[in-house]
């Protein structure tokens, strides 16, 4: 590409190494989680959300369980200040929920905010200035000095004006642009406002910060966040929270190494939702300590209807292969995956195991509301035997023979790229009942009876050419008998007759399930099923439709003279 030569690294390394969160295998808990969506995710918006769909949404966070959410920019936009007062004076804010605001270190902007905090039972008010390189420089035309002094004011300010207003605050400071930032200067401003604020352990302070552009990889942010935790004043009164970006797509992986660097708190939202590439998703980060066995403290079990939610209070869509929450995710189509994720459930019920290790599937889809069928197994023609088998046994109880299976899954994947489409279960099951089920052209079954002599002895009425005769046949069993007699009535010939059977326990009724396969001499093997009440006319309704399938094959002449 060209003027590569124009882009230079614009983050800075800590001045010591800070390399301890490496150590770390896994996020041991679960973060302090703020939810951004009704800030930092409704200012992304094209069009912002409506008072009643920001209350609507308010009360989704809640249920999902968020116990600090992000309001608004209060003093920015009427909307957002009717929005706060409408939570506080409904009284819609839970007892054991805090709400955070958005603030800037202008002392009217400060004054408008805590107007509109009057009697909130619990909120930060969230202070915050530029400190990087760029900003400073360009924005602001301002010294360290003096950019240090907009945030001592500012501290001060939200001090003077929490004394004089009804209700509880805490107070959280961010150098914004924290990652553009010379380390030993973030960490100097973030000092001088502790200072002010004097935090103790019964009145900690958040100290957030933000990648509000990713500009590293994440082993930086991570290293970054290592050193101010390290250095830090009042350290043990503070709650360190981090606030990803998504600009390198490095988001998750960003705020997953500041966990283990020292963040105790995460601002995100759902699905991603922000300024230009977004914010942290929260859902990703949830589930993925979810899948190491970290209850994250929040509820995604019921995904679908979140989803539902935030697409109309958005206007956005969540990507079909968004992290655990798209359409897709949980998607096989390749026959190889298909083929191990039903070989992986049959183990884990087999073998009643309780962890979860299915081939391909992170995590057990029921977990957060989603589906095994349709949602796992989904039939294109790259699909495989064991998908489109696996799908038949779960859906419709027929458990077909492995060679079966195959030859089966021939046809579907045929059907599939001549219609260039994705089949569905239920169509799936049309093709095999017609394939294969209850056939009764150009020989239909009847009834039968047997003797018992030496030998198996039959008695079969058939129809063929709409006319009804009997014919006899014997053999070593009763469907041996029953084949020896359509072989000989046909003037067929075929050997290593295939049989397997089982009780349909999918569907209504309590049928009895046949699969018979027979091997005409030119080597090709003809499957056909039977589906009855009675497990014997059921095998015997699988033979019948197998020699069919085999009659029509090799174009068998069903003339009168047959039955002569």
């Amino acid at each position: 590409m060209k003027n590569v030569e124009k882009y230079d690294r614009g983050y800075f390394m800590p001045p010591v190494t800070s390399m301890n969160w490496a150590k770390k295998e896994y996020i041991t808990e679960a973060p302090t989680w703020c939810s951004v969506d009704l800030r930092d995710g409704n200012q992304a918006l094209v069009v912002p959300m409506t008072l009643q769909e920001k209350l609507e949404y308010f009360q989704m966070l809640v249920k999902i369980g968020f116990k600090e959410i992000e309001v608004g920019f209060p003093a920015a936009s009427e909307t957002e200040y009717t929005f706060l007062r409408t939570l506080i004076e409904e009284d819609l804010i839970p007892d054991d929920v805090t709400i955070q605001v958005l603030t800037q270190s202008r002392e009217h902007i400060i004054q408008k905010t805590f107007d509109s905090l009057q009697g909130a039972k619990s909120a930060v008010v969230h202070l915050y200035n530029s400190t990087s390189v760029a900003q400073r420089e360009q924005v602001f035309k301002k010294t360290k000095a003096e950019i240090i002094d907009i945030a001592v004011t500012g501290a001060k300010l939200l001090k003077k004006y929490a004394a004089e207003t009804e209700g509880n605050f805490k107070f959280q400071y961010s150098p914004e642009s924290f990652t553009g930032t010379e380390i030993d200067f973030a960490l100097d401003i973030c000092n001088q406002v502790l200072e002010i604020w004097q935090p103790t352990k019964e009145n900690k302070v958040i100290i957030n910060l933000p990648a509000t552009v990713s500009m590293s990889m994440p082993h930086v942010y991570a290293s970054q966040i290592e050193y101010m935790s390290n250095h830090l004043n009042y350290r043990e009164n503070i709650v360190l929270s981090l606030h990803p970006h998504n600009d390198r797509g490095s988001g998750v992986a960003d705020a997953e190494l500041g966990l283990l660097a020292g963040g105790q708190r995460i601002e995100g939202t759902l699905f991603g939702n922000g300024e230009r590439t977004g914010n942290v998703d929260i859902v990703t980060l949830a589930l993925n300590m979810f899948s190491h066995g970290v209850d994250p403290k929040l509820q995604f079990e019921n995904i679908l209807e979140i989803i539902d939610v935030y697409e109309r209070m958005t206007k956005m869509k969540v990507d079909e292969r968004q992290p655990y929450a798209g359409k897709l995710v949980f998607a096989a189509f390749s026959g190889s995956h298909q083929d191990a994720i039903a070989k992986g459930m049959k183990w884990r019920e087999e073998k009643e195991c309780e962890k979860w290790t299915v081939p391909y599937l992170l995590i057990d889809p029921k977990d957060i509301g989603r589906e095994y069928e349709g949602d796992v197994i989904r039939i294109n023609s790259q699909s495989g035997k064991g998908g489109i088998g696996y799908l038949l046994e779960q859906q419709y109880g027929l458990d077909l023979p492995p060679k079966m299976r195959e030859s089966f899954g021939y046809i579907v994947k045929n059907m599939s790229d001549r219609l260039q489409k994705e089949l569905m279960p239920a169509e799936i099951h049309d093709i095999f009942v017609k394939e294969y089920v209850n056939i009764k052209e150009p020989v239909e079954f009847i009834n039968y009876k047997f003797t018992k002599s030496d030998d198996f002895q039959t008695s079969i009425s058939i129809r063929i050419n709409e006319e009804v005769e009997e014919i006899k046949g014997e053999g070593n069993g009763r469907l041996d008998a029953i084949s020896h007699a359509l072989q000989n009535k046909l003037g067929l010939d075929y050997t290593d007759l295939v049989y397997k059977e089982h009780a349909q326990e999918i569907g209504s009724g309590s049928n009895a399930v046949s699969y018979v396969g027979i091997t005409a001499p030119d080597g090709m093997v003809h499957w056909g099923c039977g589906i009855d009440v009675d497990i014997m006319t059921s095998s015997i309704k699988a033979l019948f439709s197998a020699v069919n399938k085999m009659a029509v094959s090799i174009k068998l002449p069903m003339k009168k003279e047959i039955l002569s």
